[in-house]
């Protein structure tokens, strides 16, 4: 099991800056699916992991926005998020060097979370590999730029 006791990830209130482009962020966050998924799978990966991202980086979405009628439509990331498309070899191996970097939030989805229904069957399977045995779909990463580029290298845009 990966132990990482590193500091809590993300932006600081002041850091928040809705008003600048997405680059002028600090950190930056990718979602690399497995472009072998089907569409469906590889779109479910890529939400269970924003979902987790989103739990575990603070600041990362922005106020509500309020249309012409009052109707508030609830707070998106503020700085964007680059979905990338990558094999099952490169997300064991994106994986394998962002665990190491303690100023990287990494989250991953296993295979197994796409083949159960009951959660506490995932959490049984799971538990039955070690890290480097489980099979990837997708790993979401939020970092410091130059940290998350090096890491993820020049993979493309998922299609």
């Amino acid at each position: 099991m990966d132990e990482r006791t590193d500091a809590r990830i993300g932006f600081t209130p002041d850091e928040v800056r809705t008003d600048a482009p997405t680059r002028d962020a600090r950190l930056k966050w990718v979602v690399v699916v497995d472009a072998a998924l089907p569409p469906g799978r590889a779109v479910n990966a890529a939400v269970c992991l924003a979902a987790a991202t989103q739990a575990g980086v603070d600041g990362l979405l922005g106020p509500a926005a309020v249309d012409a009628d009052g109707s508030v439509h609830p707070g998106l990331p503020w700085a964007g998020c680059s979905v990338l498309a990558a094999t099952t070899e490169q997300l064991a191996a994106i994986r394998a060097r962002a665990i190491t970097r303690p100023d990287l939030f990494v989250a991953d989805m296993p295979a197994d979370a796409q083949a159960t229904r009951v959660y506490d069957g995932y959490l049984e399977r799971v538990a039955e590999h070690r890290s480097d045995e489980l099979a990837l779909l997708a790993v979401s990463l939020v970092g410091p730029r130059n940290r998350v580029d090096k890491v993820v290298g020049r993979l493309p845009l998922l299609p």
